[in-house]
């Protein structure tokens, strides 16, 4: 993923600054990433949102509202309806780059935002809200006993997450006018809606009211015990890979074009975090996983390792060539399963032994086969194992032909 930093005039004419996540293979759809209230467009739940889907080919625009983060304008002047008119800016962005967006993640407030706006985004097909109020007027209660004087005096300073914001009476007016009830049922999108039950910021109830007023296609997936902004890499990482599963499902993707030297598709790895060891892995453009490494050796365990990823494919590649044996021959197979473990082990029958105390690579095959079968006919099916490709590739000899990519030639 390459990210570029980019300025588009926000509401109000001012400069609002945004990350665009750009995939390293040619752009497939494009989303815009809308941050919580008082958050910024680089918290790390919005970063590895980005980063998943980026994986996927989908161009992300991840911006800061007017008086936030790095944009411009005084947070005092803004209100729902200007985050609301920034998001319809960011949308308009996205057009002019010839990205049309296709899908919204949003967060708390933004989330209340991008469902206020969405009637009017041509082109959306999808939309996730996570942690989000189903009625603005709720981040009210944020301002605790601030309420008063700022109705009183008309504006105050209130205290949130540990920085000072000015707010206004002409704020809590807005947010106090802005329902959801009526925009819901015309949504025009997929919604996802993602709560967590112990949220104390946006409490539960907001996610089965969002829910049960929106029209399908829609979903809801709890996010358990994590906080309001995702803060544990284990909760941001489970958020991604359920955003990048379902938005495949409604959002047009051009499937990747076939390549004469890659009869299967390219897999393409790219590592999520510079920090760790964790890889965005995507498979021909239509399938994704991650591979980490266990904490033991530096990563976050979040993903198999590479040689569990290269057992599973031993694994596989076995049962489909015993099911497929069994079936040319009529063989009464009625389950197969295999058990792979890889590990490294001493050897004296090696060329290498002079050189010192040799190690090789064992893979661990334990076969389970069921059904009404001769003994024969197991035999003969454990045999065929041996013949599966993936074994014959890691017998033999494979050619890996490694260059560097070029800069502006795709890949």
């Amino acid at each position: 993923m390459k990210s570029e930093k980019i300025t588009f005039d926000g509401h109000s004419g001012a400069s609002l600054a945004a990350r665009l996540d750009l995939p390293a293979s040619p752009v497939r759809a494009a989303a815009i990433l809308a941050h919580c209230f008082t958050c910024s467009k680089d918290i790390a739940a919005a970063r590895r949102i980005s980063g998943r889907l980026a994986a996927l080919g989908i161009a992300v625009l991840r911006f800061d509202f007017s008086g936030l983060g790095h944009s411009g304008g005084e947070f005092a002047n803004t209100s729902f309806s200007s985050n609301v008119a920034d998001l319809k800016a960011a949308f308009s962005y996205m057009q002019s780059r010839g990205l049309p967006v296709q899908l919204l993640i949003v967060h708390s407030l933004g989330g209340a935002a991008v469902i206020k706006a969405a009637p009017d985004l041509v082109g959306l097909r999808a939309v996730v809200a996570i942690g989000a109020p189903a009625d603005p007027a709720h981040v009210a209660h944020n301002f605790g006993g601030k309420l008063e004087e700022i109705r009183r005096n008309g504006s105050a300073e209130v205290t949130l997450a540990g920085r000072s914001f000015e707010i206004r009476k002409d704020f809590l007016d807005d947010i106090a006018g802005a329902s959801l009830d009526a925009v819901l049922p015309r949504l025009g999108a997929a919604l996802l809606v993602m709560h967590a039950p112990r949220d104390a910021v946006v409490g539960i109830d907001n996610a089965g009211r969002l829910f049960g007023l929106a029209k399908h296609p829609k979903s809801f997936v709890s996010l358990d015990d994590a906080d309001h902004l995702l803060s544990r890499e284990e909760d941001a990482e489970y958020a991604a890979e359920v955003i990048a599963s379902w938005s495949r499902r409604y959002l047009s993707l051009p499937a990747e074009p076939m390549r004469a030297d890659a009869p299967e598709g390219v897999v393409r790895v790219s590592e999520a975090e510079a920090s760790g060891f964790r890889q965005d892995i995507v498979v021909a453009g239509r399938h994704q996983m991650i591979a980490d490494e266990p904490v033991d050796m530096g990563g976050t365990d979040l993903g198999p390792s590479p040689y569990q990823l290269l057992a599973a494919g031993l694994g596989a590649c076995t049962t489909m060539t015993i099911r497929l044996y069994a079936r040319r021959k009529g063989i009464p197979l009625g389950h197969v399963a295999c058990d792979v473990s890889h590990d490294r082990c001493h050897t004296e029958d090696c060329e290498d032994c002079d050189k010192g105390q040799a190690k090789v690579d064992v893979f661990r095959r334990v076969i389970r086969l069921e059904g009404a079968l001769s003994d024969d006919q197991r035999a003969s099916l454990l045999s065929i194992a041996d013949k599966c490709p993936v074994h014959k590739t890691l017998h033999g000899q494979a050619i890996i032909r490694t260059e560097l990519h070029e800069a502006g030639i795709p890949a």
